[in-house]
């Protein structure tokens, strides 16, 4: 798509990716009034479910703190999505849909730590989050999300910080609250986000083998029951703070910061592109 092309829709975001970093990016762009288009693929594997607009997929529809997504399957029912003040949801692994809703943005949400498929003339504005992208060839702008002093910059040239594997500290744990599969199989969930959970104790089994939690706290995430599990995936997430039960169904710090420079970097190159803000 050439920028500038009179068929661009300036009020248009598609988001590629719908779990819960990308979800702060979504309620970012819905409250600032641009029509937000989520595109995920055939079965998510976001680990904060209450708080993802991926589970829209399996259930029809999710809602996180008041903003309501819906499952679509046509052009037709993403217009009537918007226009009921929703946010669509679409199965659309490849990006398919980016030619028909002709976006003003397109956000890779993904967080894969690697390029699946986004490039910088799929818009007029092309923004990544995370590692695997360079900006300036890839997309327009990448988002640094590595927890620490830079978390939220925007990089116009370059990439942003390697993953470390190492997830945020919280009260001083950080690998041990994530946890992530030793086996491969279907997983069959013991505990459910929101219960209060001790270390040793089984969450899941995957295949009759049992999944234990680590340390003490609040089962904050926990990918969907019956899903098949890989080697190595990430399946679970433990916070320390037993009385943060509330924020199993609330966006987090970490996604609110990164979802505001989104949205900065959307206004920013319609400030700098004069084009980008005349709606047809």
């Amino acid at each position: 798509m050439k920028q500038g092309d009179d068929l661009v829709i300036n009020n248009r975001i598609i988001v590629r990716g719908g779990g819960d970093i990308a979800s702060g990016t979504i309620q970012k762009l819905h409250r600032s009034g641009f029509k937000v288009l989520v595109l995920e693929i055939e079965i998510p594997s976001s680990i904060r479910r209450n708080v993802s607009f991926s589970e829209a997929v399996f259930d029809g529809e999710t809602t996180i703190e008041g903003m309501k997504g819906v499952l679509v399957r046509t052009y037709d029912e993403i217009l009537e999505a918007w226009d009921m003040g929703y946010i669509p949801v679409a199965v659309d692994r490849y990006g398919k849909l980016i030619e028909t809703v002709r976006p003003i943005a397109v956000v890779d949400a993904i967080l894969a730590k690697k390029n699946l498929g986004t490039t910088i003339d799929m818009a007029p504005i092309t923004i990544a989050l995370g590692p695997g992208f360079k900006a300036g060839i890839d997309v327009n702008v990448v988002v640094e999300t590595m927890r620490g002093h830079s978390l939220g910059r925007l990089i116009f040239d370059g990439y942003a910080l390697e993953d470390t594997g190492v997830p945020g500290s919280i009260c001083g744990y950080a690998k041990e609250r994530v946890i992530y599969s030793s086996y491969e199989g279907k997983i069959k969930n013991i505990r459910q986000i929101g219960d209060i959970v001790k270390a040793n104790e089984t969450i899941a089994l995957i295949d009759d083998l049992e999944v234990k939690a680590k340390i003490d706290g609040v089962l904050r995430g926990i990918i969907r029951d019956n899903t098949y599990i890989t080697k190595g995936l990430k399946i679970a997430d433990v916070d320390p703070r037993h009385d943060e039960i509330s924020n199993c169904n609330t966006i987090s710090d970490k996604s609110r910061t990164i979802g505001g420079s989104v949205l900065e970097g959307i206004l920013y190159f319609q400030s700098i592109k004069p084009f980008l803000s005349v709606a047809n």
